[in-house]
């Protein structure tokens, strides 16, 4: 099914309506009382961990049990965050994992810990909070979902515009039938990044457990440009910046689209165009992707993204946002500021402004473990929206059209192609997802 019911994109949603569906096998999901704190963990404390630790700390609903991070400055940093004397500080993620008070973790560390991190914490029958992309791959994300389901916990993905209520309120109008129905939805992201040089390989800061750092990944000599938030631009450690920041305008584009699945096409050019450094993604990148559907007149659906990231200038009003084509009008929409409708003739519709905070996401997360719902962000709506980085860095990177079984997972009649829905791992450690 490409297209949702109304009653299906409620209940995504959530909040909007009372009856969200109670995730399975939820073992003791709703044993924490509404008027008890929910004991936490947060590993991975540098840029994003540091705001949640902030968040978190300001909450009296939750405990900060304990923070975690390889590098010991971040993490003497983040324990002092927390105001409480009583958080410890661990460098290790399996010692925040082995604490049995721990009720849920926090996971805001480099992308290639993400899947690994969450697998194994749910494992430990710990609930998830995870950045986002979820995954540092395709199979990464199968994998966090069945992990998920199979122990019961709630699993929610850092894509906090799905708790946006500007956001909610416009994907409602969107199903409500306002632009009639919408063929094609848009995503752009549009920045000036920075240049991270050319590097050569160093010792390793003497405060950084650098073994820690690498987990499962392939062991690399450490680089200053491929460490804090450098790792971004490595293929073995991050994802871009369409898993970066485009993922969350990739969300809401197939949020708005109403797809429910992944494309059988995509599309993709790019490359380095500005950037005359060590990164390995493209700092300019064009990908469509096609939804079948039943194949027939209406049935199709398309979704387009693409990225500048040496370009700081506003696209239709909005630095990152959307557009959704529809057969009665359009709607633009900036995830973290507003929208606007335009019907035909031009003529001005409903419009809405709004902003983002991580406090509405935080909040659908506990209140999830608390009733044993899905939340907003689900890990199987992560997925969906993570793959579209996935596919669509693939596909720039073999520069080809790719096919994809979206019942199966795989790629079609490209074994190149079809290698890259994995990755390469550190043989025989321990954070190396079973099943891969």
């Amino acid at each position: 099914m490409i297209r949702k019911n109304r009653r299906q994109f409620l209940k995504e949603v959530g909040g909007l309506t009372a009856a969200a569906a109670a995730i399975s096998g939820t073992g003791a999901l709703g044993a924490i009382g509404a008027n008890e704190a929910v004991i936490v963990g947060v590993i991975g404390t540098g840029g994003m961990g540091g705001n949640h630790v902030k968040e978190l700390a300001a909450r009296k609903d939750v405990r900060i049990a304990c923070v975690c991070d390889p590098d010991a400055n971040r993490l003497s940093a983040a324990a002092k965050a927390t105001g409480d004397e009583k958080t410890q500080a661990v460098k290790d993620l399996r010692q925040v994992l082995d604490k049995k008070e721990v009720d849920a973790v926090w996971i805001a560390t480099p992308d290639h810990w993400h899947g690994p991190a969450a697998i194994l914490a749910c494992e430990a029958k710990k609930h998830v909070y995870v950045e986002k992309p979820c995954a540092h791959n395709i199979r990464e994300g199968r994998l966090m979902i069945e992990a998920a389901r199979k122990n019961g916990r709630v699993m929610q993905v850092g894509t906090q515009s799905r708790s946006g209520e500007h956001n909610i309120e416009a994907m409602k109008l969107l199903r409500e039938g306002v632009i009639g129905d919408i063929l094609i939805a848009k995503a752009w992201n549009s920045q000036l990044r920075a240049n991270i040089g050319h590097a050569k390989p160093s010792e390793a800061p003497k405060e950084v457990d650098y073994d820690l750092w690498v987990g499962p990944a392939p062991m690399v000599p450490f680089q200053s440009n491929r460490f804090h938030y450098g790792w971004h631009w490595w293929y073995s450690f991050g994802t871009g910046d369409m898993g970066n920041d485009g993922v969350h305008d990739l969300d809401v584009a197939r949020w708005g689209l109403g797809v429910d699945t992944h494309p059988s096409t995509i599309a993709a050019i790019g490359g380095k165009y500005f950037f005359d450094d060590d990164q390995e993604f493209p700092d300019t990148q064009y990908v469509a992707f096609e939804y079948p559907g039943d194949g027939k007149v209406g049935g199709k659906r398309q979704l387009i993204y693409e990225h500048r990231i040496w370009s700081p200038y506003f696209q239709e009003g909005y630095e990152n946002g959307n557009a959704f084509y529809g057969t009665k009008g359009m709607m633009i929409l900036g995830k973290g500021s507003g929208w606007k409708v335009t019907l035909k003739d031009n003529k001005p519709g409903p419009s809405g402004k709004g902003s983002l905070s991580l406090q509405p996401h935080h909040t659908d997360f506990l209140d999830c473990i608390r009733s044993g719902k899905k939340p907003h962000a689900d890990i199987e709506i992560g997925h969906l929206s993570a793959a579209l980085c996935h596919l669509g860095n693939l596909a720039t990177r073999v520069g080809r059209v790719i096919r994809f079984d979206p019942r199966s997972e795989t790629i079609v009649g490209d074994d190149e192609a079809q290698k890259l829905i994995s990755r390469p791992y550190r043989e025989g450690h321990w954070a190396v997802p079973k099943g891969i």
